[in-house]
C-alpha cells in the first residue's frame, strides 16, 4: 500500500508520518518512510537546489522540472521496489504537492501539471493521500520555529519565505483537488494535538487496509 502525506508548510506531517510507521509496525507490518524531494539518492541532490533560500531566483518552469526529475527518479528507485517487496510505503509529499504549489500558488495551469505528473509516476499512484489541513498562519509560523530550532533556515526555508498569499492560495488548491480526487484523498483537521490527529489517520488508513484484503 501507497500512502502519501500532503499539506502547506507546519501541518505535523513528519510527525504523523513517524507515529503511522510505529502503528503499522506495530501490527505486524513491513513499512518505508520516504519523501519529496530528496528520497532517492539523485534526489538529495535535487533537494538541495530546490529548498535552499539560496535559489529564490530559480524560475517557476525550473522549480518544476526539478521537482518532476526527483519524482520519477524516487518512484522508479524506491517506492515501486518497496510496494514490491510488499511493503507499505509512507512518504511525506508526492505528486498532489506540485499541483498545489506550482499550480495553484505559482499560477501554472493544473491540467498540464497533472498530465507531467503521469509522466513523471508512470502509472504509480498513490491508494491513499492524506491532506492535513491547518490555517496558512499557523503553519507557517511552526514551520518558521522549525527551521530556526534545526538550522535550516537557509538550506530549507526558501517556501517558508513565500508570502502568506502565496500559502494560502496552496492550501486552497490542496483542498480543490481533494475534491477532485475524494476516492483517494482524505481531508484531515491538523489543528489538534498530534495524538487526536494520529487516531484519526489509524483509521482511516486500517479501513483501507482491510477494504483491501
Amino acid at each position: 500500500m501507497f500512502i502519501t502525506f500532503e499539506g502547506i508548510e507546519g501541518t505535523g506531517k513528519s510527525t504523523q508520518i513517524k507515529l503511522l510507521k510505529a502503528h503499522l509496525e506495530g501490527l505486524g507490518r513491513k513499512v518505508l518512510v520516504t519523501l519529496e524531494p530528496g528520497g532517492s539518492r539523485i534526489g538529495v541532490e535535487l533537494r538541495r537546489v530546490l529548498l535552499s533560500l539560496e535559489n529564490r531566483d530559480l524560475s517557476p518552469q525550473a522549480e518544476l522540472f526539478l521537482y518532476l526529475a526527483d519524482r520519477a527518479q524516487h518512484v522508479a528507485q524506491v517506492v515501486r521496489p518497496a510496494l514490491e517487496a510488499g511493503m507499505i510505503v509512507l512518504s511525506d509529499r508526492f505528486a498532489d504537492s506540485t499541483v498545489a504549489y506550482q499550480a495553484y500558488g505559482r499560477g501554472m495551469d493544473p491540467e498540464m501539471l497533472h498530465q507531467l505528473n503521469t509522466v513523471a509516476v508512470g502509472g504509480l499512484w498513490p491508494h491513499l493521500t492524506l491532506l492535513l489541513d491547518i490555517d496558512p498562519e499557523l503553519g507557517l509560523r511552526r514551520a518558521v520555529d522549525r527551521n530556526q530550532r534545526e538550522g535550516k533556515t537557509v538550506a530549507e526555508g526558501r517556501f517558508e519565505a513565500e508570502s502568506m498569499a502565496f500559502h494560502g492560495r496552496v492550501r486552497q488548491g490542496y483542498l480543490a483537488w481533494a475534491k477532485r480526487f475524494a476516492e483517494r484523498m482524505e481531508v484531515v483537521d491538523a489543528s489538534g494535538t498530534p495524538e487526536a490527529i494520529a487516531g484519526v489517520i489509524q483509521s482511516l488508513v486500517e479501513a483501507r487496509l482491510h477494504a483491501g484484503r
